[in-house]
């Protein structure tokens, strides 16, 4: 829920456990608590799509029955499985363009532990029409970071369990070319197409491809998009690693982006999500200001986890039981 500055330091104050979303210049003014938090002033609200940095996007998680609060970096994020509950749900947020975020971008996949535990998160983000950078909160200090990884373990009752699931508007077309490349990475200058090396750049520029489309692979039918950020004379650069030995291919095109995110919505049929995330790309390409799409609220973000880092795709999780 969308609610004021004045309004969050009730609730914290009165001991309550929060995730919290909204621009830096309110997440700074918090006192210290029982939250997490990461910087955006984008959000999918129950009145629709809103940019404000008037109020702040809080989730109260008052299922846990226990919490604790970690602060993690690039060399030590992936003790994050080593402190989860048996029956709980993990919270973690990242600011965009950190290291500790790259690092966990690009080695998540590989590391099977994660997918022991259910993992949710986003990467926090800024005002894309100013100068900012992108900040995460640990509330029971008051500290922000940069350059961390805040993360906030949440111990379930017995009777309950955590789902994760997300929405995802993108296909292939199995007939396309099948793209591949040499390394796992963030940017790539070279890679394979049906077999015979292109520069990449030039590849996407000689065929007119949409960049707006992303590329996905198929992962057993759960299809994972990786956005592309920029082409440049000779290079592609993501918002989430390409990986080697994987097959992607363009996206189809999406004709009615907003239409089909709202096909895909009707069709998840998610009952009651108790938070969801949702891409900045999916904000602006698919119009989405000033649109609602219940019963998903949350914070518009920079792209989100669902055990791994995804991009333009709605992430939420539900507690079951």
């Amino acid at each position: 829920m969308l609610i004021t500055l004045e309004e969050t330091v009730k609730m914290i104050n009165e001991g309550k456990i929060l995730h919290i979303a909204a621009d830096d210049s309110l997440l700074g003014k918090l006192p210290k608590g029982k939250w997490i938090g990461g910087t955006t002033p984008y959000f999918i609200s129950e009145e629709g799509g809103i940019f404000t940095k008037e109020k702040l996007f809080v989730n109260e998680i008052d299922f846990a029955a226990d919490i604790k609060v970690a602060v993690y970096g690039k060399y030590n994020i992936f003790q994050v499985v080593e402190e989860c509950y048996d029956n709980g749900l993990t919270m973690m947020i990242m600011p965009y363009g950190s290291k500790v975020a790259a690092k966990y971008a690009k080695e998540a996949p590989e590391v099977e532990e994660l997918l022991m535990h259910p993992i949710v998160g986003w990467i926090s983000g800024f005002d894309l029409g100013g100068e900012s950078e992108a900040k995460v909160y640990d509330g029971t200090s008051g500290e922000s970071y940069t350059d961390r990884a805040v993360v906030m373990y949440i111990k379930l009752p017995e009777d309950k369990t955590a789902m994760i699931n997300m929405i995802n508007i993108f296909t292939d077309d199995k007939t396309d070319p099948v793209i591949r490349f040499y390394d796992n990475d963030l940017s790539v200058s070279k890679c394979s197409v049906n077999g015979q090396e292109v520069n990449f750049a030039q590849y996407i520029k000689k065929k007119g491809l949409d960049t707006k489309m992303p590329l996905v692979a198929d992962y057993n039918g759960s299809y994972i998009n990786t956005s592309i950020k920029e082409v440049s004379k000779d290079r592609v650069s993501f918002y989430a690693p390409v990986f080697k030995n994987i097959e992607y291919r363009f996206a189809v095109d999406v004709n009615d982006y907003s239409g089909e995110f709202r096909k895909r919505i009707s069709e998840a049929g998610a009952h009651d999500p108790i938070m969801s995330c949702n891409c900045i790309l999916n904000y602006q390409y698919g119009n989405l200001a000033g649109q609602k799409i219940p019963p998903y609220t949350g914070p518009v973000t920079f792209g989100e986890i669902a055990y791994q880092l995804l991009n333009q795709t709605l992430v939420y999780y539900e507690i079951l039981g």
